[in-house]
């Protein structure tokens, strides 16, 4: 059985176009040879049996039906094959020489040849290929040639041309599997390293097999293009990392000179509440900062190297119990529902900071009176770990958009926040080989991170 992988390709599909070409030109080849070996035996069938009726009329009209009757009982009896077929009869069609037994019953064609059964004057049975002439003196001749062996070399021939094509089939159809399965292989690799590149190994590279033919060539160029893409968002990284990071020493140093200056400036002072919307501005873009550096390091991988076996519910309890008192001071019902023992591998540090992000968004945007709803389940594809909230939503157009940095919807351009917690969340994901999904909860948002299977080798953490 093929499988349907190879059946669907681009390859086998040109192969086995390949082998339909090959194939007709094989029966067309082995069809001209059977109608020209066809076709010369039969000349030569009539020809002789031309030359038996010239020669024996020949007879006839030097000697006489007796010398005619003398040639045809030498000739039979010559005949030790047996191929050839003699019968003379009288106008009453009585057999007067010949090894026929009777006169067969067929209708001639307009020049006297035809193709019949008929029986031997020993009692045989054989097919043969008949020419009829009528003699002066209303006698009938008969001439003809067994074609049993004719008949047995184009049996020959066809099986041997139907048996080419089965093979040529065949040999075609095998041809096309091996050749299928060595491109496959060679795209099968490709396409491996591709699926590590998008998960987050920028510094995967397809391995060439060294042979110099065009895959290799097309490796090299698709490794190539690897390197400067990469380089190119290295360049834009630490341009954006450096921003960020030189950026937050001095904002460091403003917050705290303006938190010295709190004290000298009274409870009820104009400038004390100036300062204090300052301190809180410059907390929002230090906090900004810090969510572009952590997204940055998920997205660059390096955060990889302290990747352990956790336990997802722990780890949701702990930042469902953070938020609780702010739901609660905002009149929402904090509802978790996590399946006990869940692991996960990964990096405990970004999957808190992700979870918190999202149970921060859910809070901040369902009104009071709402529900916010933090679960953990565990099934045979691996845990999901979900949040909802039955505030507006996300429409489905806007889904996509909501995952890129900075990016905002017009109905919370004035609520507080930069625009990157749902990239954080992203990057995670993409980090951790979890699928992100944001979906409809009917009313509000579902945002779920399905993980991958885990096999518990090391001890939770």
């Amino acid at each position: 059985m093929i499988p349907g992988r190879i059946v669907r390709s681009t390859a086998f599909r040109l192969a086995f176009l390949y082998m339909a070409l090959f194939g007709t030109s094989v029966l067309v080849l082995l069809g001209f040879i059977y109608h020209s070996t066809a076709g010369f035996m039969d000349r030569q069938t009539d020809e002789t049996i031309n030359a038996e009726v010239r020669g024996l009329t020949e007879q006839y009209s030097q000697q006489g039906l007796s010398g005619l009757v003398r040639a045809i009982e030498s000739r039979v009896a010559r005949d030790k094959n047996g191929g050839g077929l003699y019968l003379l009869t009288d106008w009453k069609f009585s057999p007067l020489a010949g090894n026929l037994r009777e006169w067969p019953d067929f209708d001639a064609t307009q020049d006297g040849w035809v193709d019949t059964g008929l029986r031997e004057a020993d009692g045989e049975r054989v097919f043969a290929r008949l020419k009829y002439f009528l003699l002066p003196g209303n006698h009938h001749l008969l001439v003809g040639r067994d074609v049993a062996e004719r008949n047995t070399v184009e049996d020959l021939i066809m099986d041997a041309l139907v048996w080419g094509l089965v093979i040529t089939v065949a040999m075609g159809g095998l041809g096309a599997v091996l050749m299928t399965r060595g491109m496959l292989g060679r795209l099968d690799v490709i396409n491996r390293a591709s699926r590590e590149i998008m998960r987050g190994d920028l510094t995967r590279r397809i391995p060439a097999k060294g042979t110099g033919d065009e895959f290799d060539q097309l490796t090299g160029n698709l490794n190539d293009m690897l390197d400067r893409i990469s380089g190119l968002m290295d360049g834009v990284r630490h341009v954006s990392d450096n921003i960020a990071h030189d950026l937050r020493g001095p904002l460091n140093r403003i917050r705290t000179r303006l938190e010295l200056a709190l004290p000298e400036n009274g409870a009820d002072s104009a400038n004390r509440k100036v300062l204090e919307r300052t301190i809180a501005d410059i907390d929002e873009v230090l906090g900004a900062f810090h969510a572009i550096l952590t997204i940055s390091q998920a997205e660059a991988g390096s955060r990889r190297e302290e990747f352990a076996v956790l336990d997802l519910a722990r780890l949701a309890e702990d930042v469902a119990e953070l938020y609780e008192p702010l739901a609660e001071d905002k009149g929402l019902r904090l509802c978790v529902n996590l399946s006990p023992g869940v692991a996960v591998s990964g990096n405990r540090h970004l999957l808190s900071q992700a979870l918190a992000n999202l149970v921060d968004n859910a809070i901040k945007y369902t009104p009071s009176g709402g529900e916010v709803g933090v679960e953990l389940t565990s099934g045979p594809d691996g845990p999901e770990l979900a949040v909802r909230d039955s505030g507006p939503g996300v429409p489905p157009e806007h889904r996509q958009a909501v995952l890129e940095r900075f990016h905002r919807l017009e109905s919370s351009r004035n609520a507080p926040g930069s625009g990157l917690g749902l990239s954080l969340v992203a990057a995670v994901a993409k980090l951790h080989g979890a699928t992100l999904v944001l979906a409809d909860a009917q009313p509000g948002l579902r945002v779920s991170l399905a993980f991958p299977p885990v096999e518990q080798a090391a001890p939770i953490v």
